[in-house]
């Protein structure tokens, strides 16, 4: 079985680092990860997180497309209750015509901040709740041959950026097979309605001019190294952060922490256990056992990759290791 693998990169601000040290360590990983095989590169929207540098996605994705020259690179998501529809269209334009045929558009509904930060991104937060699958719609059509509305995106118009639907719930399910339209779940961090998001989506699919069968996604954790042991040191890293999000102080990414796990609490452990439970922490040969166990179990497309590993070179490793596995 050979397995399709993308990229999700947070653009990691690690301790004692900054976003220019993020954004070259990026443009590297995206440059490694197409001669490696990848299939995309996405970029995920966040404001406000001192460990995460991606929050002018789509000025990223250019950064990224220009030092790329086949790799797929796109937004794993923006989050639209953030922006207008038009905006979005034209950015999204503007990619397309600098890169054609390379750009991916994720969305997702969450706001991708806490609601101090979202009122700073001058939006309302009393807005309809069923405004996200109404800006999509609406999205779309600017970026379409001939849009219905009067206002024009340029660019933007006839450009038909490939647009997915990002959840992590049963609402993105349905409306990515309403809509027939790929769909992309985050399962790296909220794997609790995988299954159940899955088999929704792909038993009410509805074809559409974008994609004539449903196409699944999965978000997944790898930590790979030359062994199992030092992998599981790697994960740290990674664990550090969502324990510390989860507690309200959210941070840069942490260098490893031997015995992390250990000295946590059963309560802080149970919840690791529970939101990395799609992961693959070991060796070559347990990522590569753990990647296909997860295919099979799920019947995914693709997989999508996030490996928030401290070290530079250990993480670019870790991918390699990956790609080798799949």
């Amino acid at each position: 079985m050979t397995i399709v693998l993308s990229v999700l990169d947070l653009a990691p601000i690690t301790a004692g680092g900054d976003a220019a040290a993020s954004f070259r360590n990026s443009l590297a990983l995206a440059q490694r990860a197409e001669r490696l095989g990848y299939h995309r590169y996405w970029l995920a929207e966040h404001h406000g997180m001192p460990g995460i540098a991606s929050a002018a996605t789509a000025v990223l994705i250019g950064h990224i497309a220009g030092g790329t020259s086949t790799i797929r690179v796109g937004a794993g998501g923006i989050m639209l209750p953030n922006h207008s529809p038009l905006v979005i269209a034209e950015q999204f334009g503007t990619l397309q015509a600098l890169y054609p045929g390379r750009i991916d558009l994720g969305l997702g509904r969450a706001p991708g901040s806490d609601q101090a930060t979202a009122r700073a991104l001058r939006r309302d937060l009393a807005s309809d709740p069923d405004a996200f699958p109404q800006d999509v719609v609406e999205l779309m059509d600017f970026m379409s041959d001939e849009p219905r509305q009067t206002v024009r995106a340029v660019p933007g118009k006839g450009a038909k950026v490939p647009v997915w639907i990002l959840g992590s719930s049963l609402f993105g399910a349905q409306l990515a097979a309403m809509l027939g339209l790929p769909y992309a779940f985050a399962s790296h961090f909220a794997p609790a309605q995988m299954m159940q998001a899955i088999e929704i989506y792909r038993a009410t699919f509805k074809p559409s001019a974008q994609l004539a069968e449903p196409y699944v996604m999965l978000g997944f954790n790898v930590f790979a190294a030359p062994t199992d042991e030092e992998a599981r040191v790697l994960a740290t890293s990674m664990q550090q952060a969502f324990v510390n999000l989860r507690t309200g102080r959210p941070s840069q990414l942490q260098p490893p922490f031997p015995g992390y796990l250990e000295a946590l609490p059963p309560q802080a452990r149970a919840m690791l256990d529970d939101v990395l439970s799609c992961s693959a922490i070991g060796s070559p040969a347990t990522v590569r056992d753990a990647l296909h166990a997860f295919v099979e179990r799920t019947g995914a497309d693709e997989l999508m990759i996030t490996s928030q590993i401290f070290d530079h070179q250990a993480r670019m490793r870790s991918y390699e290791i990956a790609a080798q596995a799949a």
